[in-house]
């Protein structure tokens, strides 16, 4: 099959295009043919290998060279094989999930369990869009954040793909929802839900007064003083993402917040999807909540599976309104 091979830390050139070995499913395990697959910051941090700190962890990063070489945290596709003790798919059952690498190939093998039927009033292309982002925003939301209906939520940095997903979703929890972006994105966020949206190169937020049982903050560009004075006594700061740097950010956030956090008047905590146990479940919950109408995928521009490096770099200048996502196979026979 062919797959964009990360040759070794570095831009976007560093991924060739190269013929693999396909991958055979494990017992557990179903092989599904991508149709599509989406680019995120994780793709491009792994490719970087940035920050270097995350070297030192391990898969999927490793000290000199990727331990992982097929990137792609996205798939939407058809089943093309099942494991012998898989017994809720069959070939041609259209799915999608986030097995963290391996999108940016033809085929790719994910556990049984972190899989989920594609909704159906999507295309691959949108299903695509969804894995990665919209789990990390219901895992912020619902269980680290904790939301509740009537609360009010502040969503920082909510036109990019995990902020589209953030918004939407708490106006599904019942929560009146407050959204941070650039002025040239407000109307999209108006147009997904939010009550109101604060343009950050106008206003800054956290100065007006106003205070939030709950903050999103995906966008990290504030400092953790300020990002806790949005907020009411006892309320929840959710750290998502932040600023990348070369040693050690967002990291150095994260690790600054949580060190903090029992001299704060609010309760930190953060949000990732990678490792986590439920992703597949999380799934089925969101293709629920997407057949329901209550959340779509915001999709930016679509690309060509040969596109892949473009789509990365076009991703890493953290202009991208919503998703960038790439057609792996249109479905037609070559």
């Amino acid at each position: 099959m062919k797959a964009f091979v990360l040759r070794s830390y570095g831009s976007p050139e560093v991924l060739e295009l190269r013929e693999v070995p396909m991958p055979v499913p494990r017992r557990d395990e179903v092989l599904v043919r991508v149709r599509a697959t989406s680019v995120q910051p994780y793709d491009w941090h792994l490719m970087r290998g940035q920050p270097y700190v995350a070297r030192l962890m391990g898969d999927p990063a490793g000290v000199r060279a990727p331990r992982r070489r097929v990137l792609g945290a996205d798939v939407a596709g058809q089943v093309e094989e099942v494991g012998t003790d898989v017994t809720r798919y069959r070939p041609g059952d259209e799915v999608y999930a986030m097995p963290k690498q391996g999108g940016f190939g033809e085929y790719v093998c994910v556990p049984e369990s972190e899989l989920a039927r594609k909704p159906r009033n999507l295309s691959f292309e949108e299903a695509a869009a969804v894995p990665l982002a919209a789990n990390t925003a219901l895992l912020a939301l619902r269980d680290r954040g904790r939301i509740e209906a009537g609360q009010s939520v502040l969503v920082d940095g909510a036109s990019g793909g995990v902020g589209t997903f953030a918004v939407q979703l708490a106006k599904a929890f019942g929560a009146k929802v407050t959204g941070v972006c650039s002025g040239r994105n407000a109307d999209l966020v108006r147009s997904i839900g939010a009550d109101e949206v604060v343009d950050y190169t106008r206003e800054d937020v956290t100065a007006s007064g106003r205070r939030h049982d709950l903050l999103i903050d995906i966008w990290g560009g504030r400092s953790l003083r300020t990002c806790r004075r949005a907020l009411v006594r006892g309320g929840t700061h959710v750290l998502v993402g932040g600023p990348g740097g070369r040693w050690l950010q967002p990291v150095g956030r994260i690790a600054a917040a949580l060190a903090t956090a029992p001299f704060a008047s609010c309760r930190t905590v953060t949000a990732n999807v990678v490792g986590c146990a439920e992703n597949g479940r999380n799934l089925a919950t969101l293709t629920g909540l997407i057949e329901d109408g209550l959340v779509r995928p915001i999709v930016d521009r679509c690309h060509r599976f040969e596109e892949i490096p473009e789509a990365v770099r076009y991703q890493e200048e953290g202009r991208s309104r919503g998703k960038v996502v790439v057609t792996v196979w249109d479905g037609t026979l070559p």
